[in-house]
């Protein structure tokens, strides 16, 4: 297969930029809006760009006979997108958004648990070392870090790895474009639940900014499959990486947030082990 990394790498980084934006755009709006519909509208901008798109093909290009596991991929999904948008709304942006980077540190240990595929054992002390740096991430820098959300926004990482290993079991039969599709269907199914409850009607410049946060997060989803169909994950993947150092400039001249020391080392140490178990995931080609 041909690989092209200077393509992949620029899709990367667009999609770095796009997320950085969104999540800008979810802080901002978070201030007055609650995480129910923030949610919600989020889910439903995705739904409402992907649907003519996805079902371009007809009926028979959605029809599926794995609806649970769909189902079980949104309940995933969506459970993280609650837990990192109330991170970013409580945490500084940059440590919000790493926190939820932490996902490769848990995808080796779901997998040894759901699919049976045992870890390379560099992966074993690379999650300690990642584990110490999310502890000196969420420890009390310049301004007091809520613990709970500190918690919560780790949480995220933990359940984005649950999607992306239901995703796994899902494309052994799934095409990506409908698993694309349940999730946004079933993701906004979901989310509209809470809304029997939660719902108060949004400022129109709060809407205005949920409305572009899903739009952001639809187009870097698209450019970050483009990148990962251009080169391998273990090459691409560094780039992702992009949209943390973004995410502290903008943290940094909106809302002046500054990361100490502690952070900053802490932050090094989760790129570089979400890194090395990237890498040590990587198997070998075949010829």
């Amino acid at each position: 297969m041909h690989h092209d990394l200077r393509r992949g790498a620029l899709h990367a980084l667009i999609s770095a930029t796009a997320f950085s934006a969104m999540g800008a755009c979810i802080k901002q709006a978070a201030q007055t809006t609650p995480n129910e519909l923030v949610v919600f509208v989020r889910c439903a901008v995705s739904l409402a760009i992907l649907l003519p798109w996805l079902t371009r093909r007809s009926g028979a290009g959605i029809r599926t006979a794995r609806l649970g596991g769909h189902l079980l991929r949104a309940g995933f999904g969506i459970a993280s997108m609650y837990a990192f948008f109330y991170a970013i709304a409580h945490l500084p942006l940059a440590e919000a958004m790493l926190l939820t980077y932490s996902m490769p540190l848990w995808i080796p240990f779901i997998a040894w648990i759901w699919l049976r595929e045992r870890p390379s054992p560099v992966v074993f002390p690379a999650a300690f070392i990642g584990l110490v740096g999310i502890g000196l991430i969420t420890r009390p820098g310049l301004h007091p870090v809520d613990p709970f959300a500190a918690l919560v926004g780790a949480a995220s990482g933990l359940l984005a790895a649950g999607a992306m290993v239901s995703i796994r079991r899902l494309t052994d039969t799934e095409p990506a474009t409908r698993v694309v599709f349940y999730f946004a269907l079933l993701g906004t199914a979901i989310a509209s639940v809470p809304l029997l409850w939660a719902w108060q009607p949004p400022s129109l410049p709060a809407l205005g900014l949920l409305v572009a946060a899903g739009t952001l997060a639809t187009f870097g989803q698209i450019h970050l499959t483009r990148a990962y169909s251009c080169a391998p994950a273990a090459l691409v993947g560094p780039f992702t990486y992009v949209t943390v150092l973004l995410a502290a400039g903008i943290g940094w001249l909106v809302w002046d947030e500054r990361l100490d020391h502690w952070s900053l080392l802490g932050a090094g140490l989760v790129i570089a082990t979400c890194l090395l178990v990237t890498l040590a995931g990587r198997k070998p080609s075949m010829r």
